[in-house]
């Protein structure tokens, strides 16, 4: 039940803006920021899942790529032993292979930033669809893109487009400022963005966030974890 808020430019000049929040199983280990891939993906940067291998959030700086993935639920009857992990479809995007036909994997969301273009691949266990996104900002979590029957995007979506990123430097701090006046509502709010979901029937609390700016021909992108996993105690990003 990850969250991602996504500003789309007006123009090719301008970069595309991504906070991704990962809401994850705290016992489910990872390996944060950093070039944990051999060929053929030497070069990509991103949030590696230790278990599975593959990447929740990746960048291919030198193409001016970066993908990053949301679960959501499907109406797929393929037994598990049939089903591979949702990992590796991020490393395979940020190569210039989006997921085609019918993916052998649990429902997802997932975000593809190519420089100043954007869009999200959407596959419930029955279709596979692309909505591309127009400019703007955008929130995008377990459905459909600014899906007004998310709370925590009918909730918070209005604030995201009133708190323009910065021109420069810390760019992304009046989003964290959005953040942080969501996390006045308690972790279990429906609501919230910073979240702990187990009372849902998950296992999975909000664990860390990474920030993006995507541009033609860069990625630059930093990351941050919580001191408690739930809990927003501010995020400091590297």
């Amino acid at each position: 039940m990850c969250t991602v808020v996504i500003r789309v430019p007006a123009s090719a000049d301008e970069p595309t803006r991504v906070l991704a929040i990962r809401d994850e199983d705290p016992e489910r280990p990872w390996n944060p920021l950093g070039r944990w891939w051999p060929e053929p993906h030497d070069g990509v940067v991103g949030v590696r899942d230790v278990r599975a291998g593959g990447a929740w959030l990746a960048a291919d700086p030198a193409a001016g790529r970066l993908a990053v993935l949301l679960n959501r639920a499907d109406e797929s009857t393929r037994p598990e032993s049939e089903l591979v992990s949702r990992g590796g479809i991020v490393l395979d995007s940020v190569a210039g292979r989006s997921p085609e036909g019918e993916p052998p994997t649990h429902g997802f969301n997932l975000v593809e930033v190519e420089g100043a273009h954007a869009r999200v691949l959407t596959w419930d266990g029955a279709a596979l669809r692309t909505v591309e996104l127009p400019p703007g900002t955008h929130m995008i979590a377990h459905d459909d893109v600014d899906d007004g029957g998310t709370p925590r995007i009918a909730r918070w979506l209005g604030a995201f487009r009133a708190a323009e990123p910065a021109s420069e430097g810390r760019w992304w701090m009046p989003w964290a400022d959005v953040l942080e006046r969501s996390a006045e509502l308690a972790p279990t709010d429906d609501g919230a963005i910073i979240r702990d979901n187990r009372p849902h029937g998950y296992p999975t609390l909000s664990l860390l966030a990474c920030v993006a700016s995507v541009s033609a021909h860069d990625v630059d992108v930093h990351y941050g974890e919580l001191a408690h996993p739930g809990e927003w105690g501010g995020l400091e990003l590297e």
